[in-house]
């Protein structure tokens, strides 16, 4: 860690959380089930709201440019010894970056391989990678395909939305790229690997024109996410006069997609919210109490928190463990690990108090940061979960209400 990167531990949970009394308690950590790893670190994009690059932590420029053989083997070894130790009958692991392509289809041929190679037992192990698509071509497609690798890719919308954010260095647009890329993954070759879309919230953006245009290529999954921001460094919001921009945008969306004559597409924070709303639980980690059950490898073999927390602040994700020294077991005890595993006891005593925390869980958590004294605070986007919680629960109950009569 550079000079730059100082590392300010906040008072919660760092300082504020007796992990020995949450275990004298009772409460037994939940294993890691999916392993972020950073196979790249760098991008050929420069997305201006990137987290990675335009935020708090600037750790990317200490990081070795791309994983080496040595430490995605120790990794493997880590992640299946993860699985023996707990029984887990299914891991994750998503090849993420920077932008992951760029690693190159024969060095993930052999990075793919040596993991499954190493999930000899009888856990299952799922691959998964996150890219910008940008770099899609049929070999690479080829290479998943034959080992199963399910294809996500990040797209904002509409064209000239997607490339006022989402843009190379010198400034060109990346809709064209990735629309060539998409339309070779969606097409019947390699359609069984594609997982879906995810795109970045943009209240200055038309929604539905942005839902529109990601629907074009018949998604199996959308995923929505709020940009990551927090109390220090508060979201954009648009001189549109409303308190909540965001959940406006989410809310035109929602009811487009909620009022569709039959299924067009899974969206995981509107079918969360419905789920915590009848008493279910979420899969994802911007609403609901579900333990958090993610860690990240970057290309140096250090075992992180999960890398949203890199809008917080300078060595937010750092643990001081390695996949060569430690095992996932280690970090199971971190406080920034055992906060997210511990449901409503780790939340503000204002989310406490709401009626609707165990819907929105606080929000996520990278979004109650305020320097003053860390995560236990509300979401910087609570008014804007708020009221979308209740504009779903408002459209669920009537529908019930009126198929009871």
């Amino acid at each position: 860690m550079t000079v730059h990167q100082v590392a300010v531990a906040p008072r919660w949970p760092d300082r504020e959380l007796d992990v020995d009394a949450v275990r004298r308690s009772g409460r037994r950590p939940t294993p890691f089930r999916d392993v972020v790893l950073k196979v790249h670190q760098r991008c050929n994009l420069a997305c201006d709201y990137c987290y990675v690059y335009t935020m708090a932590d600037q750790s990317w420029r200490d990081q070795p440019l791309v994983m080496t053989r040595e430490t995605w083997r120790a990794t493997a070894g880590r992640m299946a010894g993860h699985a023996a130790t707990h029984d887990l009958p299914t891991m994750r692991l998503v090849l993420h970056g920077g932008e992951p392509l760029l690693a190159g289809r024969d060095r993930l041929r052999e990075l793919i391989t040596d993991f499954r190679a190493a999930f000899t037992g009888g856990c299952r192990l799922d691959l998964q990678i996150q890219t910008n698509g940008t770099l899609l071509d049929e070999p690479i497609l080829d290479l998943f395909a034959e080992h199963g690798v399910g294809v996500g890719v990040s797209l904002d919308g509409v064209a000239a939305d997607n490339d006022s954010r989402r843009r190379y260095p010198d400034g060109r647009g990346s809709a064209g790229v990735v629309d060539r890329g998409l339309r070779l993954l969606t097409g019947p070759r390699y359609s069984h690997v594609f997982d879906g879309l995810l795109c970045t919230v943009d209240p200055s953006t038309d929604p539905l024109a942005c839902y529109e245009a990601l629907l074009t290529y018949r998604p199996p999954a959308i995923d929505l996410l709020l940009p990551h921001a927090n109390w220090s460094d508060p979201p954009h919001r648009p001189a549109t006069g409303s308190v909540t921009p965001y959940a406006d945008w989410l809310i035109t969306i929602f009811d487009r997609w909620y009022d569709a004559p039959s299924r067009e597409v899974s969206i995981r924070l509107f079918e969360d919210v419905m789920a915590l709303l009848l008493g279910g639980a979420g899969r994802s980690e911007q609403v609901g109490l579900s333990p958090v059950a993610v860690v990240v490898v970057e290309t140096n073999g250090a075992i992180e928190l999960v890398d949203s927390l890199k809008s917080a602040y300078p060595g937010a994700c750092a643990t001081g463990l390695t996949v060569f020294a430690d095992t996932f077991d280690a970090a199971l005890d971190h406080p920034g690990v055992v906060a997210r595993q511990i449901g409503a006891a780790a939340l503000s005593e204002t989310c406490q108090a709401c009626p609707l925390h165990r819907v929105c869980g606080g929000g996520h958590y990278a979004h109650r940061y305020r320097a003053q004294d860390g995560f236990r605070n509300p979401s910087v986007f609570c008014a804007d979960l708020a009221a979308l919680i209740r504009h779903v629960h408002q459209r669920m109950a009537g529908d019930l209400a009126q198929r009871a009569r």
